[in-house]
């Protein structure tokens, strides 16, 4: 099954959070699980900045130059 083909008729099954049997297309929590996990867990989506990556340097630039 792929992403483009339409949905799935719908299936009877018991939700694997609350424990209630629902009717839904897709197997998961139901939909008031869903909106509950949604509200409790859900944030506001933020940018994260990070440093630019910077190797870490195991021999000094001359090393190899100075040794005997």
């Amino acid at each position: 099954m792929t992403l483009t083909e339409p949905a799935p008729d719908t299936q009877s099954y018991t939700c694997p959070r609350c424990q209630d049997d629902v009717v839904e297309a897709w197997y998961g929590p139901c939909s008031s699980c869903r909106a509950q996990l949604r509200a409790d867990q859900g944030g506001e989506a933020r940018e994260i900045v990070q440093e630019d990556y910077v190797p870490k340097m195991n021999v000094t630039p001359n090393a190899v130059a100075t040794k005997d």
